[in-house]
């Protein structure tokens, strides 16, 4: 499978474009769109509650709920083919991860801020298996530090972004909203928890 760093420093990421094959990759949006059960929660930022620019859900193999933005999610059980999903994620980096935040992107006006994923909850050094399906998506990266040291990749249908080691130490990432008319996204991004 073609991997591809990214190259940036005090990083560990790889992205795999074709993780899943076209055909797979849509037959998985079709069913992911309709067996999860997608919300609208808001969020607080700066002391002000927002409605998320996006739907989200959470499923986990544990109890544990996932808190960010002083909103608490408890999980879902995984369903079967959200299950078998982990299983592919698993195998391929040897990691068993318990928990999965879905988004679910309608156009080019929802979006996911500057953020780093850095969760006490998830540990010092998470791991995160970020997969796409549908709608391509730009994931942008900035550094902590220096905000006007970025770098930006096109998430396609079916792949896999992987973050791990010290990036969420040193790097913030976001989809931006765009003015084009888009189609829907799926992102989900499994975790330990």
């Amino acid at each position: 499978m073609r991997e591809i760093d990214l190259g940036l420093p005090n990083s560990t990421i790889c992205y795999y474009p074709t993780f899943y094959s076209e055909e797979r990759s849509l037959q998985l949006f079709r069913i992911l769109r309709e067996k999860i059960v997608w919300r609208h929660d808001q969020i607080k930022v700066f002391g002000k509650l927002y409605w998320q620019p996006r739907l989200t859900a959470f499923y986990a193999s544990n109890k544990k709920s996932y808190s960010y933005s002083s909103l608490k999610m408890e999980p879902l059980p995984f369903f079967n083919e959200l299950k078998s999903i982990k299983n592919d994620i698993e195998k391929f980096t040897e990691t068993n991860f318990t928990s999965c935040l879905a988004n679910l992107y309608r156009d080019g006006n929802d979006s996911n801020g500057w953020h780093a994923d850095d969760e006490k909850e998830l540990g010092k050094n998470p791991i995160i298996a970020s997969l796409s399906f549908g709608q391509p998506r730009f994931f942008n990266f900035r550094n902590k530090k220096n905000h006007q040291f970025k770098k930006k990749i096109l998430l396609e249908p079916g792949s896999l972004l992987l973050m791990q080691g010290e990036t969420q130490h040193y790097w913030q990432h976001e989809i931006p909203k765009t003015k084009k008319v888009l189609d829907e996204r799926i992102n989900l991004t499994f975790r330990i928890l």
